[in-house]
Protein backbone atom coordinates (compact mmCIF):
# COMPACT_ATOMS: atom_id res chain seq x y z
CA UNK A 1 0.00 0.00 0.00
CA UNK A 2 2.48 2.59 0.75
CA UNK A 3 4.59 1.83 -2.38
CA UNK A 4 1.30 1.87 -4.11
CA UNK A 5 0.60 5.97 -2.32
CA UNK A 6 4.16 6.94 -3.34
CA UNK A 7 3.77 5.48 -7.14
CA UNK A 8 0.52 7.80 -7.28
CA UNK A 9 2.48 10.96 -5.44
CA UNK A 10 5.18 10.59 -8.19
CA UNK A 11 2.86 10.54 -11.19
CA UNK A 12 1.10 13.61 -9.79
CA UNK A 13 4.14 15.59 -9.28
CA UNK A 14 5.33 14.68 -13.09
CA UNK A 15 1.51 15.85 -14.58
CA UNK A 16 1.76 18.73 -12.61
CA UNK A 17 5.49 19.52 -13.50
CA UNK A 18 4.67 18.93 -17.11
CA UNK A 19 1.72 21.33 -17.35
CA UNK A 20 3.88 23.97 -15.64
CA UNK A 21 6.88 23.24 -18.25
CA UNK A 22 4.82 24.03 -21.15
CA UNK A 23 2.68 27.33 -20.34
CA UNK A 24 6.00 29.21 -19.01
CA UNK A 25 7.38 28.05 -22.51
CA UNK A 26 5.16 29.52 -24.62
CA UNK A 27 5.40 33.04 -26.00
CA UNK A 28 1.76 35.17 -25.33
CA UNK A 29 0.28 36.76 -28.56
CA UNK A 30 1.64 40.42 -27.67
CA UNK A 31 5.09 39.11 -27.58
CA UNK A 32 4.77 37.30 -30.79
CA UNK A 33 3.81 41.08 -31.90
CA UNK A 34 6.82 42.32 -30.14
CA UNK A 35 9.20 39.78 -32.11
CA UNK A 36 7.32 40.76 -35.53
CA UNK A 37 7.92 44.09 -34.58
CA UNK A 38 11.33 44.08 -33.53
CA UNK A 39 12.24 41.77 -37.10
CA UNK A 40 10.78 43.96 -39.20
CA UNK A 41 12.77 47.14 -37.28
CA UNK A 42 15.68 45.38 -37.86
CA UNK A 43 15.53 44.61 -41.73
CA UNK A 44 14.04 48.48 -42.04
CA UNK A 45 17.43 49.06 -40.35
CA UNK A 46 19.55 46.91 -42.44
CA UNK A 47 17.88 48.91 -45.74
CA UNK A 48 18.37 52.35 -44.57
CA UNK A 49 22.04 51.71 -43.83
CA UNK A 50 22.60 50.51 -47.39
CA UNK A 51 20.00 51.95 -49.07
CA UNK A 52 19.91 54.49 -52.41
CA UNK A 53 18.38 57.87 -52.81
CA UNK A 54 16.98 58.53 -56.00
CA UNK A 55 17.66 61.83 -58.09
CA UNK A 56 17.33 62.94 -61.39
CA UNK A 57 20.48 64.31 -63.32
CA UNK A 58 19.39 67.51 -65.82
CA UNK A 59 21.30 70.47 -67.33
CA UNK A 60 20.44 74.04 -65.53
CA UNK A 61 19.35 76.25 -69.01
CA UNK A 62 18.24 80.07 -69.13
CA UNK A 63 14.93 80.65 -70.95
CA UNK A 64 12.09 82.89 -70.44
CA UNK A 65 9.66 82.24 -68.08
CA UNK A 66 6.06 83.14 -68.50
CA UNK A 67 4.58 84.48 -65.34
CA UNK A 68 0.26 83.48 -65.96
CA UNK A 69 -2.99 84.42 -63.87
CA UNK A 70 -5.04 81.46 -63.77
CA UNK A 71 -8.95 81.79 -63.84
CA UNK A 72 -12.32 80.54 -64.38
CA UNK A 73 -15.03 82.37 -66.84
CA UNK A 74 -18.02 82.06 -68.83
CA UNK A 75 -18.08 82.62 -72.56
CA UNK A 76 -20.91 85.83 -73.35
CA UNK A 77 -21.86 86.23 -77.25
CA UNK A 78 -20.69 90.14 -78.06
CA UNK A 79 -24.36 91.31 -78.78
CA UNK A 80 -27.32 89.82 -78.69
CA UNK A 81 -30.30 90.71 -80.17
CA UNK A 82 -34.11 89.19 -79.42
CA UNK A 83 -35.46 90.34 -83.13
CA UNK A 84 -39.67 91.64 -82.67
CA UNK A 85 -41.36 93.16 -85.36
CA UNK A 86 -42.13 97.25 -85.18
CA UNK A 87 -45.37 96.54 -86.76
CA UNK A 88 -48.35 94.55 -86.30
CA UNK A 89 -49.44 91.91 -89.77
CA UNK A 90 -49.16 88.46 -91.10
CA UNK A 91 -46.29 87.62 -91.41
CA UNK A 92 -45.45 86.00 -94.78
CA UNK A 93 -42.15 84.79 -95.38
CA UNK A 94 -39.19 83.78 -93.12
CA UNK A 95 -36.08 84.06 -95.15
CA UNK A 96 -33.97 82.15 -92.80
CA UNK A 97 -32.83 78.95 -91.15
CA UNK A 98 -32.70 77.85 -87.69
CA UNK A 99 -28.90 78.10 -86.94
CA UNK A 100 -28.04 79.68 -90.19
CA UNK A 101 -25.14 82.32 -90.48
CA UNK A 102 -26.44 86.02 -91.64
CA UNK A 103 -24.55 89.09 -92.46
CA UNK A 104 -25.38 92.44 -91.76
CA UNK A 105 -28.69 93.85 -93.67
CA UNK A 106 -29.51 89.94 -94.93
CA UNK A 107 -33.67 89.45 -94.90
CA UNK A 108 -34.83 87.93 -91.93
CA UNK A 109 -38.64 88.24 -92.44
CA UNK A 110 -41.64 89.84 -94.32
CA UNK A 111 -44.65 91.31 -92.82
CA UNK A 112 -47.38 91.77 -95.57
CA UNK A 113 -46.37 95.08 -97.05
CA UNK A 114 -49.63 95.88 -99.16
CA UNK A 115 -51.99 97.81 -96.38
CA UNK A 116 -48.57 99.95 -95.54
CA UNK A 117 -47.89 100.64 -98.87
CA UNK A 118 -50.97 101.90 -100.17
CA UNK A 119 -50.24 104.47 -97.46
CA UNK A 120 -47.37 105.46 -98.83
CA UNK A 121 -48.95 105.48 -101.79
CA UNK A 122 -51.69 107.84 -100.57
CA UNK A 123 -49.14 110.09 -98.78
CA UNK A 124 -47.34 110.32 -102.13
CA UNK A 125 -50.21 111.15 -103.91
CA UNK A 126 -51.16 114.02 -101.97
CA UNK A 127 -47.89 115.60 -101.65
CA UNK A 128 -47.98 115.39 -105.55
CA UNK A 129 -51.55 117.17 -105.90
CA UNK A 130 -50.29 119.64 -103.21
CA UNK A 131 -47.56 120.49 -105.67
CA UNK A 132 -49.71 121.33 -108.52
CA UNK A 133 -51.71 124.13 -106.22
CA UNK A 134 -48.21 125.44 -105.49
CA UNK A 135 -46.85 125.35 -108.53
CA UNK A 136 -50.20 127.13 -109.98
CA UNK A 137 -50.16 129.69 -107.21
CA UNK A 138 -46.47 130.56 -107.50
CA UNK A 139 -47.87 131.54 -111.32
CA UNK A 140 -50.65 133.56 -110.31
CA UNK A 141 -48.23 135.52 -107.51
CA UNK A 142 -45.34 136.45 -109.98
CA UNK A 143 -45.52 140.20 -111.01
CA UNK A 144 -44.42 139.45 -114.10
CA UNK A 145 -47.11 137.24 -115.65
CA UNK A 146 -49.55 138.57 -118.03
CA UNK A 147 -52.50 137.91 -116.31
CA UNK A 148 -51.53 141.04 -113.62
CA UNK A 149 -49.82 142.96 -116.66
CA UNK A 150 -53.16 143.05 -117.88
CA UNK A 151 -54.97 144.58 -114.85
CA UNK A 152 -56.92 141.39 -114.71
CA UNK A 153 -55.46 140.77 -111.11
CA UNK A 154 -55.35 143.68 -108.85
CA UNK A 155 -52.92 144.14 -105.77
CA UNK A 156 -55.44 142.46 -103.11
CA UNK A 157 -55.45 139.56 -105.48
CA UNK A 158 -52.23 139.81 -105.79
CA UNK A 159 -51.15 139.44 -102.17
CA UNK A 160 -54.23 136.67 -101.53
CA UNK A 161 -52.30 134.64 -104.26
CA UNK A 162 -48.98 135.20 -101.98
CA UNK A 163 -49.97 134.20 -99.09
CA UNK A 164 -51.04 130.88 -100.62
CA UNK A 165 -48.17 129.76 -101.85
CA UNK A 166 -46.64 130.05 -98.70
CA UNK A 167 -49.50 128.02 -97.30
CA UNK A 168 -49.02 125.53 -99.88
CA UNK A 169 -45.06 125.63 -99.11
CA UNK A 170 -45.97 124.41 -95.82
CA UNK A 171 -48.73 122.08 -96.99
CA UNK A 172 -45.80 120.37 -98.89
CA UNK A 173 -43.51 120.01 -95.86
CA UNK A 174 -45.96 118.60 -93.96
CA UNK A 175 -46.96 115.72 -96.97
CA UNK A 176 -43.27 115.33 -96.94
CA UNK A 177 -42.95 114.16 -93.71
CA UNK A 178 -46.05 111.93 -94.26
CA UNK A 179 -44.24 110.66 -96.81
CA UNK A 180 -41.43 109.99 -94.90
CA UNK A 181 -43.81 108.08 -92.09
CA UNK A 182 -45.44 106.43 -94.23
CA UNK A 183 -42.05 104.92 -96.10
CA UNK A 184 -40.53 104.31 -92.73
CA UNK A 185 -43.86 102.19 -91.24
CA UNK A 186 -42.85 100.51 -94.98
CA UNK A 187 -39.77 100.10 -94.51
CA UNK A 188 -40.34 97.84 -91.15
CA UNK A 189 -42.56 95.10 -93.42
CA UNK A 190 -39.13 93.85 -94.00
CA UNK A 191 -37.08 93.04 -91.21
CA UNK A 192 -33.25 92.06 -91.33
CA UNK A 193 -30.17 90.90 -89.42
CA UNK A 194 -28.66 93.95 -87.14
CA UNK A 195 -25.12 92.87 -87.16
CA UNK A 196 -23.38 89.71 -88.60
CA UNK A 197 -24.70 86.90 -86.37
CA UNK A 198 -26.44 83.40 -85.67
CA UNK A 199 -29.70 82.57 -85.92
CA UNK A 200 -31.31 80.73 -82.77
CA UNK A 201 -34.16 78.92 -83.22
CA UNK A 202 -37.94 80.44 -84.69
CA UNK A 203 -40.39 81.44 -82.36
CA UNK A 204 -43.19 82.16 -85.29
CA UNK A 205 -43.78 80.36 -88.27
CA UNK A 206 -44.98 81.63 -91.17
CA UNK A 207 -48.69 82.26 -91.79
CA UNK A 208 -48.95 83.46 -88.40
CA UNK A 209 -50.16 87.42 -87.08
CA UNK A 210 -47.95 89.04 -85.29
CA UNK A 211 -47.16 92.21 -82.83
CA UNK A 212 -44.35 94.24 -81.74
CA UNK A 213 -44.69 91.93 -78.98
CA UNK A 214 -43.71 88.88 -80.71
CA UNK A 215 -40.56 87.11 -80.87
CA UNK A 216 -39.00 86.04 -84.06
CA UNK A 217 -35.39 84.91 -83.28
CA UNK A 218 -32.57 85.46 -81.31
CA UNK A 219 -29.61 86.39 -82.68
CA UNK A 220 -26.28 86.01 -81.22
CA UNK A 221 -23.02 87.92 -82.20
CA UNK A 222 -20.19 84.49 -82.12
CA UNK A 223 -17.59 86.65 -83.86
CA UNK A 224 -15.71 88.21 -81.81
CA UNK A 225 -17.01 87.00 -78.55
CA UNK A 226 -16.21 87.78 -75.19
CA UNK A 227 -15.07 85.80 -71.51
CA UNK A 228 -15.82 87.10 -68.29
CA UNK A 229 -13.32 85.59 -65.69
CA UNK A 230 -12.40 86.69 -61.95
CA UNK A 231 -9.23 86.75 -60.16
CA UNK A 232 -8.29 87.43 -56.76
CA UNK A 233 -8.31 91.42 -55.57
CA UNK A 234 -4.50 90.40 -54.71
CA UNK A 235 -3.60 90.24 -58.31
CA UNK A 236 -5.62 93.73 -59.44
CA UNK A 237 -2.72 95.87 -58.59
CA UNK A 238 -0.26 93.68 -61.19
CA UNK A 239 -2.88 93.95 -63.75
CA UNK A 240 -3.80 97.21 -63.43
CA UNK A 241 0.20 98.17 -63.60
CA UNK A 242 0.85 95.57 -66.62
CA UNK A 243 -2.49 96.89 -68.68
CA UNK A 244 -1.36 100.30 -68.49
CA UNK A 245 1.64 99.89 -70.19
CA UNK A 246 0.97 97.04 -73.37
CA UNK A 247 -2.03 94.84 -74.43
CA UNK A 248 -2.17 91.86 -72.09
CA UNK A 249 -2.94 87.94 -74.03
CA UNK A 250 -5.59 85.35 -72.58
CA UNK A 251 -5.40 82.57 -73.61
CA UNK A 252 -8.91 80.04 -73.33
CA UNK A 253 -8.44 76.58 -72.19
CA UNK A 254 -10.32 73.49 -72.05
CA UNK A 255 -11.30 71.45 -68.76
CA UNK A 256 -8.19 69.70 -68.95
CA UNK A 257 -6.14 72.65 -68.92
CA UNK A 258 -4.38 71.32 -71.34
CA UNK A 259 -6.17 72.10 -75.16
CA UNK A 260 -6.05 76.28 -75.98
CA UNK A 261 -9.80 77.56 -77.63
CA UNK A 262 -9.25 80.53 -78.80
CA UNK A 263 -6.06 83.62 -78.11
CA UNK A 264 -7.58 86.69 -77.17
CA UNK A 265 -6.51 90.06 -75.69
CA UNK A 266 -8.03 91.63 -71.83
CA UNK A 267 -10.87 94.24 -72.94
CA UNK A 268 -12.13 95.59 -69.40
CA UNK A 269 -11.17 95.26 -65.97
CA UNK A 270 -14.05 96.17 -63.57
CA UNK A 271 -14.16 98.70 -61.67
CA UNK A 272 -15.29 97.35 -58.45
CA UNK A 273 -14.64 94.31 -56.36
CA UNK A 274 -17.49 91.78 -55.17
CA UNK A 275 -17.61 91.72 -51.58
CA UNK A 276 -18.62 88.77 -51.33
CA UNK A 277 -16.08 86.77 -53.11
CA UNK A 278 -13.15 88.95 -52.58
CA UNK A 279 -12.59 88.81 -56.44
CA UNK A 280 -12.83 91.26 -59.43
CA UNK A 281 -14.24 91.08 -63.33
CA UNK A 282 -12.25 91.43 -66.57
CA UNK A 283 -13.56 91.01 -69.71
CA UNK A 284 -10.83 89.34 -72.66
CA UNK A 285 -12.17 89.31 -76.40
CA UNK A 286 -11.20 86.70 -78.53
CA UNK A 287 -11.90 86.40 -82.73
CA UNK A 288 -13.14 82.72 -82.02
CA UNK A 289 -12.55 82.20 -85.89
CA UNK A 290 -13.06 78.39 -85.39
CA UNK A 291 -16.15 78.67 -83.67
CA UNK A 292 -14.77 77.03 -80.63
CA UNK A 293 -15.82 79.17 -77.56
CA UNK A 294 -19.86 79.20 -77.39
CA UNK A 295 -22.11 81.58 -75.10
CA UNK A 296 -22.35 80.33 -71.40
CA UNK A 297 -19.66 77.92 -71.79
CA UNK A 298 -17.16 77.27 -68.90
CA UNK A 299 -13.82 77.80 -69.89
CA UNK A 300 -9.98 77.86 -67.99
CA UNK A 301 -8.53 81.39 -68.71
CA UNK A 302 -4.72 82.15 -68.28
CA UNK A 303 -3.69 85.75 -68.29
CA UNK A 304 0.03 86.52 -69.42
CA UNK A 305 0.60 88.81 -67.01
CA UNK A 306 4.81 89.15 -67.51
CA UNK A 307 7.51 87.07 -68.49
CA UNK A 308 11.35 86.91 -67.13
CA UNK A 309 13.42 87.23 -69.87
CA UNK A 310 16.61 84.16 -70.08
CA UNK A 311 15.85 83.12 -66.38
CA UNK A 312 17.98 80.47 -64.82
CA UNK A 313 15.40 77.21 -65.05
CA UNK A 314 15.83 73.77 -64.38
CA UNK A 315 13.51 70.40 -63.94
CA UNK A 316 11.02 70.32 -61.60
CA UNK A 317 12.34 66.33 -60.96
CA UNK A 318 15.53 67.04 -59.86
CA UNK A 319 14.26 69.35 -56.88
CA UNK A 320 14.79 67.83 -53.12
CA UNK A 321 13.19 68.90 -50.06
CA UNK A 322 14.73 68.33 -46.59
CA UNK A 323 16.57 69.48 -43.50
CA UNK A 324 18.27 72.06 -45.63
CA UNK A 325 15.00 73.42 -47.29
CA UNK A 326 15.32 73.19 -51.15
CA UNK A 327 18.38 71.47 -52.24
CA UNK A 328 19.42 69.79 -55.45
CA UNK A 329 22.53 67.82 -56.20
CA UNK A 330 24.95 69.28 -57.52
CA UNK A 331 27.47 67.26 -59.82
CA UNK A 332 31.15 68.97 -59.61
CA UNK A 333 34.08 68.63 -62.31
CA UNK A 334 35.38 65.91 -60.14
CA UNK A 335 32.76 63.92 -60.53
CA UNK A 336 31.71 64.48 -56.99
CA UNK A 337 28.31 64.91 -55.51
CA UNK A 338 27.63 67.98 -53.22
CA UNK A 339 24.13 69.76 -52.01
CA UNK A 340 23.32 73.18 -53.15
CA UNK A 341 20.40 75.17 -51.42
CA UNK A 342 18.06 76.92 -54.00
CA UNK A 343 15.56 79.21 -54.02
CA UNK A 344 13.02 78.68 -56.78
CA UNK A 345 10.37 80.91 -57.94
CA UNK A 346 8.02 80.88 -61.00
CA UNK A 347 6.59 76.41 -62.24
CA UNK A 348 5.73 76.60 -65.74
CA UNK A 349 5.58 73.00 -67.02
CA UNK A 350 8.06 70.49 -66.18
CA UNK A 351 10.42 73.27 -65.63
CA UNK A 352 11.01 75.98 -62.60
CA UNK A 353 13.10 79.29 -62.33
CA UNK A 354 15.63 79.10 -59.96
CA UNK A 355 16.48 82.62 -58.31
CA UNK A 356 19.22 82.12 -56.23
CA UNK A 357 21.85 78.57 -55.94
CA UNK A 358 22.41 78.13 -59.34
CA UNK A 359 23.92 78.90 -62.58
CA UNK A 360 23.36 78.13 -66.35
CA UNK A 361 25.60 75.16 -67.39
Amino acid sequence: MRRLRWLFLSVGVLFVGGIWYYFSHQNSPGDAVNASKAEAAGQGQRRGVGGKVPVVAGVVQKRDVPIYLDGIGTVQAYNTVTVHPQISGTLTQVAFQEGQDVKKGDLLAVIDPRPLQAQLDGAIAKKNQDAAQLNNAKVLRSPDTDLFKKGALDNQTYDTQRFLVDQLDATIQSDQAAVDAAQTQFSYTHITAPFDSRCGIRQVDQGNYVTPGSTLVVVTQLKPISVVFTLPQQDLLSVNEAFTKSPLKVSALDSTQKTALDQGTLAVVDNEIDPTTGTIKLRAQFPNDNRALYPNQFVNIRLLLDTHKDAVTMSTAAIQRGVPGTFVYLVNADSTVSVRAVKLGVTEGDRVEVVTGLQPG
